[in-house]
């Protein structure tokens, strides 16, 4: 079968087909035989003298016999000699950029033909040579050449130029760069060559090389002084130099040399005559542009040591002098900006922003430093607080996470010295700032817990009884002593909510009897489904704002007194209601006439045009302000109900210690001054007659610490 195969892969050579052709032509059969009798020992060919056909009878089939090939036939005499000197002529005319007498595909098969009758050395070393006398020849114009620009442009010039032949030389000696030149690794290739010659013969001749690196570093110094360069030309350059493996030895150590001058001697001169503020921005816009350098002309391999170069003589070297220059000044300023600029280029030098924030003085300072800026108004931070985090999540849904932000009401309050008693933590704040700091936040997480479990229940409960409605309650439960105190409010709620409400009193008092439900409608909220031509509208509201909107189901407009009839709101609390409805940003109400305020005689209608480009929309509650009259009045209360806690903390302390020092006590807890004067009017306690400065705690008082 091999053999029948070998006859058919040399019929398809053109000898082959032209004996079957003629085969054909003489309308006799071929027959290929696989052996026999009369043939040679590879089986396809008969002995000598016998012909191509034979036919053994008359009409039999016509034997096709194929003959061994011939041995190679020799190069004439002359054929290496006068193929060499037409190569050498194409290298010539392309290295004098002149035309090629001969085609390209007849050197190629030239080439091809030394090779295969074992030339390539000798082709190799004699194309070497050739082109080592043409690079030789261009040094001379470069050596005596004066330091220029045109200089350099002369030198990438003859680059490009060197690049061009070998590329053109090599695809014509393609097929020895293939063979020999593959199969020998001690050589290299013919572009590889190129590279060689022209390193040794052009670039590293000493006075072409430090033209060439003088030349390119005039020129960065230049574009960093602020003059406009041939930037194609220094990526040409310095691209060369990295082809020929000399970029770190040569040019990139000179480089970063240069680079370490300059930029020392600019940070002192800059630090003398600047401001810290326009420093900074010197010094990042100088980051970017040694960045640019590197992305436009400069190797990847530099930019490392080239920005660290920066950063150490204009940031490093003037760490302390930029700090004790204008940190302070950047502070008392509140100049952000730049103080952010500041922190992200000293977050370059290593170990700066690290050994600063690792250090527990410097975040124990700075927590110190924030809690006496925050205690300078005493009482006021903790109502702020208050007023900030306790309205969101009072009347949040029950779905909302409302311990993520009691936590962070209460690390706010553990920078305040003046603590009001209703606001404390859990978990590690409990470890932090005690147990009685924790008693009553504890208690509001457990109401909002509880509520969830009761709502759960009440739901199934409203499923089991089969009760209709459609109105979803959701009711949160709170335990009078945890929770602020608020001042009921009686107003008129439609048939279908007071039924509601009905069902969930009975509901819960069922499962819990002998307690007291008292609504609180200053802390209800709904959400409304509201058709308008727009489409369709979701709005969440408080159920001040839910009363008043759902008269106009019966009705197209309403006064100010009617509305107050209808629903039984405070009449301040309603003026501030109807405004938050018709005068803010989300105006579902139309007001006659147009103003700011709400007058006596001012006439309501809903809004049929109203547009909005969200579907569910919160329209907030108008806040009123607090007199002062009554702030002086919180103030007190709370004074007042914190009193005892500071009367037993005294106690406490002076059973523990019996006798103490006037300012050892005073440094205890805060606020002791008036208390401590109480105590005494009291017969709590008393001075020593002997020194005054000292207290005594008389021992038929022991009952206080434990109240």
């Amino acid at each position: 079968r091999r053999k029948e195969e070998a006859i058919a892969n040399h019929l398809s050579s053109p000898a082959t087909a032209a004996a079957a052709a003629s085969c054909s032509n003489n309308k006799s059969k071929a027959a290929f035989l696989p052996g026999g009798a009369g043939h040679h020992a590879n089986g396809l060919t008969k002995p000598a003298g016998s012909g191509i056909f034979s036919n053994s009878k008359p009409g039999a089939a016509k034997k096709l016999v194929i003959k061994n090939f011939k041995e190679k036939p020799k190069l004439p005499e002359n054929y290496t000699q006068e193929t060499w000197q037409k190569l050498k002529e194409a290298v010539e005319a392309i290295q004098n950029s002149t035309s090629i007498k001969y085609n390209l595909e007849e050197l190629y098969q030239a080439v091809e033909n030394l090779c295969s009758h074992k030339i390539s050395a000798k082709l190799y070393k004699q194309l070497r040579a050739a082109c080592e006398d043409h690079i030789k020849a261009q040094i001379n114009q470069f050596r005596e050449y004066p330091l220029h620009v045109l200089f350099l442009k002369k030198i990438d010039t003859c680059w490009q130029d060197h690049c061009r032949q070998m590329i053109m030389v090599r695809s014509i000696f393609l097929f020895l760069d293939r063979t020999y030149v593959l199969q020998n690794s001690m050589l290299p290739s013919i572009w590889d060559m190129g590279l060689e010659l022209f390193r040794f013969y052009i670039i590293s001749d000493l006075k072409v090389q430090s033209k060439t690196i003088d030349g390119i570093l005039l020129l960065i110094e230049r574009e960093r002084n602020g003059e406009a360069i041939d930037r194609s030309l220094l990526r040409s350059l310095l691209s060369m130099l990295s082809d020929l493996q000399i970029y770190q030895d040569s040019f990139e150590q000179r480089f970063l040399e240069e680079t370490n001058r300059l930029y020392a001697a600019e940070g002192q001169r800059l630090m003398q005559e600047r401001e810290v503020p326009e420093y900074l921005h010197h010094v990042s816009k100088r980051l970017e542009e040694e960045a640019d350098r590197v992305i436009t002309y400069l190797d990847q391999s530099t930019q490392k040591p080239l920005i660290a170069t920066v950063e150490k003589q204009l940031l490093g070297e003037h760490l302390t002098a930029t700090l004790q220059k204008g940190l302070t000044h950047l502070l008392d300023e509140n100049r952000i900006q730049d103080l952010s600029l500041l922190y992200q280029l000293f977050s370059r030098v290593r170990g700066v922003v690290f050994v600063c924030l690792d250090k527990l003085e410097v975040c124990q300072r700075m927590k110190e430093a924030f809690a006496t800026f925050i205690n300078k108004r005493p009482n006021k931070p903790a109502e702020l607080i208050g007023q900030e985090h306790f309205p969101s999540f009072i009347t949040a849904a029950p779905s909302a996470n409302v311990k993520v932000q009691l936590i962070t009401m209460c690390h706010k309050y553990t920078f305040i010295y003046s603590k009001t008693c209703g606001f404390k933590a859990t978990g590690r704040k409990q470890r932090k700032c005690g147990a009685a700091f924790t008693s009553k936040l504890e208690g509001m997480f457990k109401d909002m817990e509880l509520s969830k479990d009761i709502m759960v229940q009440f739901k199934q409960h409203m499923q089991c009884q089969n009760l209709p409605g459609n109105i979803e309650l959701t009711v949160n439960i709170l335990t009078m002593g945890y929770w602020p105190t608020y001042v009921p409010m009686e107003v008129h709620m439609p048939p279908e909510m007071v039924r509601l409400q009905e069902i969930f009193k009975t509901f819960y008092l069922g499962k819990h009897s002998g307690r007291k439900l008292q609504w609180q409608s200053t802390l209800g909220h709904c959400v409304l489904k509201a058709e308008y031509k727009e489409g369709k509208k979701e709005l969440q509201v408080s159920l001040f704002q839910t009363l008043v909107l759902l008269m106009f189901n019966e009705g197209e407009e309403f006064t100010l007194e009617e509305i107050k009839l209808a629903t039984g709101i405070e009449e301040s609390e309603l003026r501030r209601t109807l405004q938050s409805l018709a005068c803010g940003k989300a105006r579902v109400l139309t007001k006659i006439p147009k103003s700011k305020d709400v007058e006596d005689g001012d006439k309501f209608s809903c809004n049929d045009d109203f547009k909005h480009k969200l579907f569910r929309i919160k329209i907030n509650q108008i806040q009123m302000k607090e007199t002062v009259e009554e702030q002086a009045s919180t103030t007190e209360r709370v004074f007042q109900d914190r009193q005892y806690q500071i009367d037993a903390a005294i106690v406490r302390i002076m059973k523990m210690r019996k006798t103490l020092s006037h300012n050892l006590l005073m440094s205890e807890p805060a606020d002791l001054k008036k208390r401590i004067e109480s105590l005494i009017d009291r017969d709590y306690m008393e001075r020593d007659k002997e020194n005054p400065n000292q207290y005594k705690l008389l021992t038929f008082c022991h009952f206080i610490a434990d109240t």
